[in-house]
């Protein structure tokens, strides 16, 4: 399935699309996507649900984030290889793991703001994976069964307040906005093999990332199940898989967003996200 949250910010409908691509209200039967609402019993009752019932919603309104809230927004630093070299960094021997405030979370078109005082906003996109069933010290042959589907993320990032301002990666991570999610969740049954995927994200109309999900250094089975050593991860739970090569970070000489810079970021079988850079 594909599902989505239409609407303006705060009044989102959760729908799902239909067979013939019509966006079908489930307002009425689900409360939102969100926690136990994207559990994979809740997904299980959405699949049995005859669409052609539910009320059929005109196109064109805003996407919301695939995820109405998070309990908690995790990340996964330098997993691509080009990556890691890009910013000199060396190898990871395990997961480098950091987290995203939940308050983060955005539409996949909405604006992004240029927080006030920021000099280095950078762009990454990235694999979104959400979890459908509590998950604690799963072996890696079973973590993808806990897996409620895949989105695309921008883990868009502040360096300065990342990397110069001392503390947690959080610091350049969260700010508002900086976490759009969408424009579908689309459900793990359609999604077979998570590394099997093209990314790219282009900046205003240029190529900058280009990659494939292959090229993890951690697979997504991998990283569920090593997250899960440490932590119970939740339903609704959002784990941010990385990006490859290509960030402002890595450009030599380096290049941040600045107002009117467009960006498009796209995921095979996950649709695409367009959003445009303005000054708080």
């Amino acid at each position: 399935m594909k599902l989505m949250r239409i609407g303006e910010k705060g009044q989102e409908l959760p729908v799902v699309i239909d067979q013939n691509g019509g966006l079908r209200d489930l307002s009425g039967v689900v409360p939102d996507f969100a926690g136990q609402g994207v559990s994979l019993a809740a997904l299980d009752a959405i699949r049995a649900l005859d669409l052609t019932t539910l009320p059929l919603l005109p196109e064109g309104a805003r996407i919301g984030a695939c995820l109405a809230s998070v309990p908690n927004f995790y990340c996964i630093g330098l997993n691509y290889t080009g990556h890691a070299a890009e910013t000199g960094a060396k190898i990871p021997a395990e997961p480098i793991m950091f987290t995203k405030a939940s308050s983060a979370l955005s539409g996949p078109n909405d604006d992004v703001i240029i927080p006030p005082g920021s000099e280095k906003s950078d762009w990454e996109v990235e694999l979104g994976v959400v979890i459908g069933a509590p998950c604690w010290q799963v072996p890696q042959a079973q973590a993808l069964a806990h897996v409620a589907g895949y989105c695309v993320v921008n883990d868009l990032s502040e360096r300065e307040w990342q990397m110069e301002r001392g503390g947690q990666w959080i610091k350049g991570k969260s700010a508002p906005g900086f976490g759009p999610c969408g424009p579908m969740l689309v459900t793990a049954d359609e999604i077979p093999d998570p590394q099997a995927l093209a990314l790219s994200l282009d900046l205003n109309g240029t190529r900058v990332q280009d990659s494939h999900t292959s090229d993890m250094i951690f697979g997504v089975d991998e990283i569920v199940s090593y997250l899960s050593r440490f932590m119970e991860l939740l339903p609704g739970d959002i784990i941010s898989t990385g990006t490859p090569s290509g960030v402002g970070l890595g450009m030599k000489p380096p290049r941040y967003l600045r107002a009117g810079d467009t960006m498009t970021l796209r995921i095979d079988g996950l649709g695409e996200q367009h959003q445009k850079a303005v000054a708080a």
